[in-house]
């Protein structure tokens, strides 16, 4: 536990403010989505674009491209949470049916094939396996908010309580303790979105 303490004071020491940032603004975008708040949307752009500068520079390119990735569907979800329909009605949070889940279930395991391809083919990762699985969860999950689908939170969850130990394994013991946070949230959200699924379908 000691030896733990310690790695995280020194992993804390050797944050850079820009990579503080991006954490502070990564935390507050989960914040916001478990509170269906659109301000999700802005802080999480801050997050990535900030992790696309910092990859680029580190050499690590398919992390650089995930975060691109979730810009594009940052901006696309901003969109679609403002959007309104005929009746000035926003996006209301709805569930997925069992053909839906099929088709997102099959798009994470596409996801999976073609990045474990890449990094297992082009990349000197050590956890091909582990990092495409997560990952694809993440971009399931990532696309699944933007529509503003409950099970959204479910990929986030299942994500987040997976890259705890991978991060914490690598020495990036800070990075674990912000998806130790991460997790907390999404189950927070999880349960605020059923909450507010709840009433809807009530009234």
């Amino acid at each position: 536990m000691i030896e733990i303490l310690n790695q995280l004071y020194s992993n804390m020491l050797g944050t850079s403010w820009l990579e503080a940032a991006a954490v502070v603004f990564g935390i507050l975008s989960v914040w916001f989505a478990r509170k269906e708040n659109i301000w999700v949307y802005p802080t999480g752009i801050i997050n990535v674009l900030i992790y696309v500068y910092l990859c680029f520079f580190a050499g690590l390119y398919a992390d650089m491209a995930i975060n691109a990735f979730y810009f594009v569907m940052s901006v696309f979800g901003w969109y679609n949470w403002t959007r309104r329909d005929e009746k000035q009605n926003q996006v209301p949070i709805s569930q997925l049916n069992l053909m839906q889940w099929v088709v997102y279930l099959f798009i994470a395991a596409v996801s999976f094939g073609i990045i474990f391809f890449i990094l297992s083919r082009y990349t000197n990762s050590t956890v091909p396996i582990f990092d495409a699985f997560t990952t694809s969860l993440f971009i399931v999950g990532m696309w699944l908010m933007a529509i503003k689908k409950i099970e959204n939170w479910i990929f986030w969850i299942v994500g987040d309580f997976l890259v705890i130990p991978l991060f914490a394994s690598k020495g990036l013991v800070f990075t674990s303790v912000q998806y130790v946070v991460f997790l907390v949230l999404a189950v927070m959200g999880y349960v605020e979105w059923r909450r507010r699924l709840a009433d809807k379908n009530i009234s």
